[in-house]
């Protein structure tokens, strides 16, 4: 009912008779009349009567000449006349009528609304009784009135029936009409009406039944009046709160059901699928097309794959229309009503100049021009904001939509098309590339309407100053080529800096997953280098289109002076008789202004639109991707009596182009056999579990898998939540089947340790896990899923042996937790063969053997040398199974205490609360929340409040004065320039008319155009300067970052989600490279341009500074508000778009196992709901710029008003040329209020980017890389002896020592095994030589030098170390190998050969130039631990470290690194942290160290001997 009773409220009724003379304003309150069809019917007394009807009811039948004076006498009354009025006739027909059929007319299609929303049932409440109560009130004074009429007017109504119409039209239309008591009657009418106005202003609630179940906060925009949404006072609420106290995210309102993920994306997709299928289709039709055997050219293939991605690219944008478009059209409505009203006000502005120039003009004539121009600019204001708002709200749906497109397609894509697509570039797609097609949305609509805005303005113009117009047309032609140009050569920059920035986002996503790596082989430099290689070519490419652009700006800039140059010299010039007036002038001006308006739009609309069009080519071709086959694995429901896995005659590749990797292969996997996987590194084990997952490209062959699958890769894959999410992974918790799971897996010693036990959150990538946590915790994930099928690609590489041979009897082994389901285990272990069903033996992508352990021995193959060279004897194996029964009841506290970097857990105090600390601590402490102790990571903190002045003035300190003050001086030289020409202007307007000419013509048109080339070279030096510093200030702030970034200490990184720096790489750097510059670009023109405007308005009408005063203050009062406001939404929404890119990161490094274990759908509501979560404070940020535009547009017209009012009051005193000056410039206020506010919010929400980017520069850092005067010898460590003097360590200050007063020295070239159980301080003690960790007391002497006293970088350089995990970046093998090329090729392929690689990289088409993908993803983890290998046998310095190193390949391979360690560091001293005793067993010395002691130490054969510790190890292991 809203629209109805806004309809009845705003046009009311019949206006009365009048007496002769009385004004309009009088006529029009006095009551609704007796006369209402009217036209000379009903007035009182036969005389009027005649004299009316003479007038009008005849004259149909008048002669022409009569009819016309009849006319002019109309226009008499109401405009030419010093006192107007509306006529008789006019009052009781189009007053009364209008209103009544716009109802009549709206009524349909408001039923029609009301049918499609719930039938339009409101909420009973006060307001709508009030309303209904009000209704029938209005109606039955119409009934009355009716009535009235049938008793009093019986004999009128004889004579004249169609009387009766106007009542009858107006009563059932709720109107009215008295005569008797007709002031008593007519304002208790016109009061119950007015209250009707007002009360419709305020909406109806909807039923309970209507509103969302579950929705905490709700939009206020659901429940709010037509009146309250065109002019956004829903918002206000929120504004208030925000200035009052900084918002929090609990502030913000819920999404509309139409704006949430899993509306928008579920409609989208089912579009999308269509359009993908008939791609495919097409796709299908061209290759079935081509003749068998025939081989397509490259070119061909080329021109075909491009063809792919741009009509993908077209896909998409069609899918996008379909869903959005509708809504966008009713926003493109709202602007094509805008521009009407635009182009009324320069009509207006004509009429008034009109009037000032005439003298006998009445004054009210002057008055209704200016508050007619007051409403036309509120109303195109309103119109111009609901477009606006339309747009922003597509463009929000927009990237819901292309997020959860690309994310859903992430879960999909095959292998082949993963390696195409690293984690950065997928990433850059959902922060960059969507933000360009929300551009897109809100500009699009310019390519179109500016071409009709500007064929309009001109048109206008050819009215005002005939042919000369075309000099106009001529400099926008000319204009145009120029910038259409420029914006094609700056989207080719655009893309060529993308890349880059692709590419140093990728480098980086890199450094941040390797930088323990860096950190221990001292690389931080190099790849510093790499990074800022990216970095300068990509300003360089920024620079070269800041120069066009500012080019482009000058231009447009200058337009309107260009244009009116051209026309203004081409008018006066042709004929002297052309005088230029005020109404030619500032008319003309003013038509300028609003051409300005499409001509700056256009270009930039059209550089949007091509980013756009290379984005969605992006996006399609990332959405066209191949996807898994699923027809590649035939799934079926679980039996007993089937089969688990069957692979018939098999063919596997990891991409369609490639060769296959697995041939001709055979398997038969029983329900509930275990079945062992065994081979070389690189030979395909892991590909064999990955083709029966579905993740390969099957080329042949047939695989069916009976059940559900859980699997366990290589690599943990573990999520940033807790440990115990990471092991329910989704399922609901059963405490029974959840603790026996933990013991099976030998995590629950490790829970002692956790600072908040299964509670404790675990950091990305598991960082504050040792590798054996992290193994075990992937395997726990398994097994809690009660699968039928079991995948476990060498799980226990990565733990002790006794902790493996723990989990293979209580999990994997015929006795474990497991022994029912059917397990296929990829090892290495041989103690773990002969309890296997089935031992399938794989050698270069084929199976060469398959049977059980005994059958394999007795055929005396390869396989049964192979076990032969590296089993023990059979009496060893059993004294294995004894001992290992008896240690497993001693799988205890001591076993299993912390390792590697437990500790580090608890190492994020980043300026947050510090955790609990592990001393003795009282028991109200103890109580305090578990949730608090375990809390790792540091989410994104949003800074509250307004940005502080330090930000601006470091932000201007990188720049420097230098640039700051010519910039200044340039603006206000620029404006300068305006303010005279403008000025000139006036002054020629008002030049007298002699003989029908001006005096002086040439001079004039010369001032005005020195002046007003001047501005435009100003105009160039701004914007090329202010680009200029911004780049300064970005490369600073960047180098700063990257800096202050590489020399945190691994405990940052530990506690900082990946996420949040990546954030800070590419949008927040991002924001600091382009929106800060043209931010301020825009800011200081529109404040210069407003202070312009201020001084010719006062120039004219010093009285305006009155209205000028309150004016800026109210306006200053209401950007605070909102200011406050918006600030803290930017931050709000920064913060919460941090964990959308860690999620999206997390989920394709893991998507294999998502993929195993069916969790897609999860995830991709969790995606959902951090992609929701980000929208909640996006949709308030841009609905904030609304509320504030619609204000300050509204005391931005009240200037206008000003204006205009004071230039009717003092047309006496004034000219035309200076009032038309004057208004035509005010008419601008409105549009530079508001572009001031949002370029002064741009560049404070912007502003808040180096705020984030400084943040990590108060973090704690490492201590110098290089110490100056450095008293090192260059060929230090010459020995390599090694010394602990009472050393310990500590994880964080207030935790338990991680090592404990150790003394001990190394001598030179002595070979040390350090060993223990899981977390007895093996690790610890390599992570204090390394200086990763600093002592906590006492010290480490390296040849006789204490090592705190040099650089981290000239003591990590020079000893080495072979990490646990082997990492490799993205780039060449040589970079891999020699990041700083400090070494000779022969040297690199001698290396290369030592490390067993010699054959594998000569064999590769690049050789040392072969590209490594992300990670390394393209060579197996074995294959990788040789290249680790590799880059120590490269350095080959003095000190040698092994954490575990071999923990990732076969025994054969194993062997082999063994042998090239003790051949090449024979002269070295080497520590190697065991996990498999029988590589240390001739050492000369080793170390047993049992909670951060040395509890034994001395020769492995005195240890066996004294049957110690080490004795019981060796026992466990089957070794004594």
């Amino acid at each position: 009912m809203k629209g109805l009773r806004v309809g009845l409220g705003e046009f009311t009724e019949a206006r009365p008779e009048a007496e002769r003379g009385v004004t309009t304003s009088a006529a029009l309150s006095s009551p609704p009349g007796e006369c209402l069809w009217y036209c000379g019917l009903g007035t009182r007394g036969p005389e009027r009567r005649k004299r009316a009807g003479k007038i009008v009811l005849q004259s149909p039948i008048l002669p022409p000449t009569w009819q016309a004076s009849v006319h002019k006498q109309d226009w008499n009354v109401t405009w030419y006349t010093p006192h107007p009025d509306l006529t008789q006739c006019f009052q009781h027909t189009v007053l009364v009528w209008f209103p009544c059929f716009y109802l009549w007319v709206c009524a349909p299609f408001y039923c029609l609304y009301l049918r499609f929303y719930d039938n339009g049932r409101i909420s009973i409440s006060s307001l709508c009784c009030a309303k209904t109560g009000l209704g029938l009130c209005l109606a039955s004074f119409g009934f009355l009135e009716m009535v009235y009429l049938l008793v009093e007017r019986r004999r009128d109504i004889e004579r004249h029936i169609v009387f009766l119409l106007s009542p009858i039209i107006r009563s059932l239309t709720m109107g009215f009409s008295a005569d008797a008591m007709r002031f008593v009657a007519f304002f208790t009418f016109f009061s119950l009406q007015l209250a009707q106005l007002i009360l419709s202003c305020f909406a109806d609630q909807r039923p309970a039944t209507l509103k969302p179940v579950y929705v905490k906060n709700p939009c206020p925009v659901e429940d709010a009046s037509f009146l309250s949404k065109i002019l956004f006072w829903w918002y206000g609420r929120l504004v208030v709160k925000g200035y009052r106290s900084p918002l929090k995210a609990e502030d913000l309102w819920s999404l509309r059901e139409e704006d949430t993920s899993e509306k928008i994306i579920c409609d989208l997709e089912k579009e999308w699928a269509k359009q993908w299928a008939k791609m495919q289709q097409q796709e299908n039709a061209l290759n079935g097309a081509q003749p068998l055997g025939h081989k397509l050219s490259e070119q061909k293939q080329l021109l075909r794959k491009l063809h792919k991605e741009q009509s993908s690219g077209f896909c998409l944008l069609r899918t996008l229309a379909k869903n959005f478009g509708p809504y966008f059209l009713t926003g493109t409505l709202c602007l094509v009503i805008q521009d009407a009203f635009m182009f009324s006000i320069p009509q207006v502005l004509s009429l008034l100049l009109g009037f000032v120039r005439d003298e006998d003009a009445p004054l009210w004539k002057g008055y209704f021009f200016a508050f007619l121009m007051f409403l036309l600019s509120c109303l195109q204001s309103l119109f111009n904001h609901q477009y606006m708002y339309t747009c922003f709200t597509v463009g929000m749906r927009v990237k819901t939509a292309v997020m959860g497109l690309v994310y859903r397609k992430s879960l999909v894509i095959n292998s082949a098309a993963r390696r195409t697509c690293t984690v950065g570039e997928i990433v850059n797609l959902v922060s960059a590339d969507t933000q360009k097609l929300m551009d897109f949305v809100v500009y699009f609509n310019a390519v179109w309407v500016a071409p009709i805005e500007i064929t309009l303005c001109l048109f206008f113009l050819w009215q005002r100053l005939g042919p000369s117009a075309l000099a106009g047309i001529a400099t926008v032609i000319l204009i145009f080529p120029l910038n259409g140009f420029i914006a094609k050569m700056r989207s080719k920059l655009q893309e060529v800096q993308m890349k880059y920035m692709d590419g140093r986002i990728k480098l980086m996503n890199e450094i941040l997953s390797g930088i323990k790596i860096l950190k221990f082989y001292a690389w931080e430099n190099a790849f510093r280098e790499r990074v800022l290689g990216y970095r300068e070519k990509e300003l360089n490419a920024l620079k070269k289109s800041q120069i066009l652009y500012s080019i482009s700006i000058a231009s447009f800039n200058s337009s309107t002076f260009l244009i009116a140059f051209a026309m203004f010299g081409v008018y006066v010039l042709i004929d002297e008789k052309h005088v230029l007036d005020a109404q030619k002038v500032f008319v003309s001006m003013a038509l300028i202004n609003i051409l300005k308006a499409p001509l700056s739009q256009l270009p930039f609309a059209m550089s949007t639109t091509m980013q756009a069009v290379v984005s969605l080519k992006r996006l399609g071709k990332f959405l066209c991707q191949d996807e898994l086959k699923l027809e590649s694995v035939e799934r079926v429901l679980y039996h007993p009596d089937v089969d688990g896995v069957v692979i018939d005659n098999g063919t596997f590749s990891w991409s369609k182009d490639n060769t296959p990797c697995l041939r001709r292969i055979n398997v038969r996997v029983q329900r509930g056999s275990l079945v062992a996987v065994v081979g070389h590194v690189g030979s395909g084990k892991s590909s064999l579990l990955s083709a029966m997952l579905g993740e390969m490209e099957k080329k042949s062959g047939h695989v069916t898998v009976s059940g559900s699958v859980a699997y366990v890769p290589q690599q943990a894959w573990i999520q940033n939540a807790t440990l115990r999410d990471n092991i329910l992974f989704g399922r609901e918790r059963k405490d029974s089947w959840y603790q026996r799971v933990l013991e099976a897996c030998a995590l629950l010693p490790d829970l002692e340790i956790l600072p908040a036990r299964d509670t404790t959150e675990i950091g990305e990538k598991g960082l504050n896990l040792s590798g054996g946590q992290k193994q075990r915790v992937s395997l726990a994930r398994a097994v809690y899923r009660k699968a039928d099928i079991y995948l476990l690609d060498d799980p226990l590489s990565a733990v002790d042996a006794h902790v493996g041979q723990h989990i293979f009897e209580k999990v994997i082994g015929p006795n474990g937790v497991l022994k029912n389901k059917t397990r296929i285990l990829v090892t290495h272990g041989l103690s773990f063969l002969p309890q296997a069903d089935l031992i399938l033996v794989i050698e270069d992508g084929e199976i060469t053997e398959m049977g059980s352990y005994a059958e394999l021995l007795s055929r005396k193959n390869a396989f049964a040398d192979f076990v032969k060279a590296f089993s023990v004897s059979e009496r060893k194996e059993s004294a294995t199974h004894r001992g290992t029964r008896k240690s497993v009841s001693r799988l205890s506290m001591t076993d299993f205490s912390i390792d590697l970097s437990q500790e580090q857990l608890i190492s994020g105090d980043m300026g947050g609360a510090s955790i609990q600390t592990m001393e003795a601590i009282s028991d109200a402490e103890q109580e305090q929340d578990q949730e608090e102790v375990g809390r790792l990571t540091q989410a994104d903190k949003a800074h509250t409040g307004r940005v502080k002045l330090e930000m601006y003035v470091e932000y201007f300190r990188t720049i420097g004065l230098a640039f700051i003050i010519p910039i200044i001086f340039l603006y206000a030289f620029q404006q300068g320039a305006s303010l005279a020409y403008n000025y000139w202007l006036s002054l020629w307007a008002d030049d007298p008319v002699v003989n029908g000419t001006q005096v002086d013509t040439d001079l004039k048109l010369g001032v005005f155009g020195a002046l007003g080339f001047a501005q435009g070279i100003a105009i160039f030096g701004t914007t090329v300067a202010i680009s200029l510093g911004g780049i300064i200030a970005s490369r600073h702030l960047h180098l700063d970052l990257l800096n202050n970034i590489l020399h945190s200490p691994m405990s940052f990184f530990e506690s900082t989600p990946s996420g949040n720096l990546l954030n800070r790489f590419s949008k927040e750097i991002d924001a600091i490279d382009c929106m800060i510059p043209d931010g301020l670009k825009m800011m200081l023109g529109y404040v210069f341009k407003l202070l312009e405007v201020c001084i010719i308005v006062l120039m004219a009408t010093p009285f305006a500074g009155v209205i000028i005063l309150p004016l800026t203050l109210l306006y200053a009062f209401v950007q605070s508000f909102y200011v406050a406001t918006s600030c803290q939404l930017r931050r709000l929404e920064s913060v919460s778009r941090s964990p959308i890119y860690t999620h999206f990161n997390e989920t394709v490094q893991g998507v294999g196992v998502i993929r195993a274990f069916g969790e897609q759908s999860r995830f991709i509501l969790l995606a959902n709901s951090r992609v929701d979560h980000n929208q909640t404070s996006y949709f308030p940020r841009f609905v904030a710029t609304r509320w504030l535009a619609v204000n300050l547009e509204f005391l931005g017209n009240l200037l206008v008003l000003a204006a205009a009012i004071l230039s009717v009051m003092g047309r006496a005193t004034l000219s035309p040329g200076i009032v038309g000056l004057a208004v035509s410039h005010s008419l601008q206020v409105t549009g530079i209020l508001s572009w001031i506010v949002r370029a002064w919010t741009d560049v404070e929400n912007n502003i808040v980017s180096v705020e984030r980017v400084k943040e990590y520069a108060e973090t704690t850092k490492e201590a110098p890389w290089t110490i100056e005067d450095s008293p090192l010898p260059s060929d230090w460590p010459r020995s390599g002896s090694i010394g602990f003097q009472e050393y310990g360590l500590q994880y964080r200050r207030g935790l338990d020592w991680a090592l404990k007063e150790i003394s001990l020295s190394v001598n030179e070239r002595e070979k040390v095994g350090i060993v223990g159980r899981t977390g007895a301080g093996k690790s610890s003690l390599a992570l204090g030589i390394f200086r990763i960790l600093e002592a906590a007391k006492g010290r480490i002497f390296i040849d006789g030098i204490n090592i705190a006293e040099i650089g981290l970088h000239e003591l990590r350089s020079r000893i080495t170390i072979i990490p646990q995990d082997p990492v490799l970046f993205s780039g060449s093998l040589r970079m891999n190998l020699d990041p700083f090329d400090g070494y000779t090729d022969e040297e690199v392929w001698r290396a290369l050969e030592l490390a067993h690689l010699k054959n594998f990289v000569s064999g590769l088409p690049d050789k040392l130039n072969h590209e490594c993908s992300e990670g390394g993803e393209n060579l197996s983890l074995g294959q990788r631990q040789l290249v680790c290998l590799a880059r120590a046998l490269l350095r080959k310095t003095k000190i040698l470290v092994l954490d575990e190193a071999t923990a990732a390949v076969d025994l054969e391979t194993d062997n082999l690194i063994q042998s090239t360690i003790r051949t090449q560091f024979e002269d070295c001293t080497v520590l190697t942290i065991a996990h498999r005793l029988n590589t240390i067993m001739d050492y000369t010395r080793v170390i047993v160290m049992d909670r951060g002691h040395i509890t034994e130490m001395d020769s492995p054969c005195n240890l066996i001997s004294q049957r110690g510790q080490f004795y019981r190890m060796c026992r466990e292991a089957g070794l004594v």
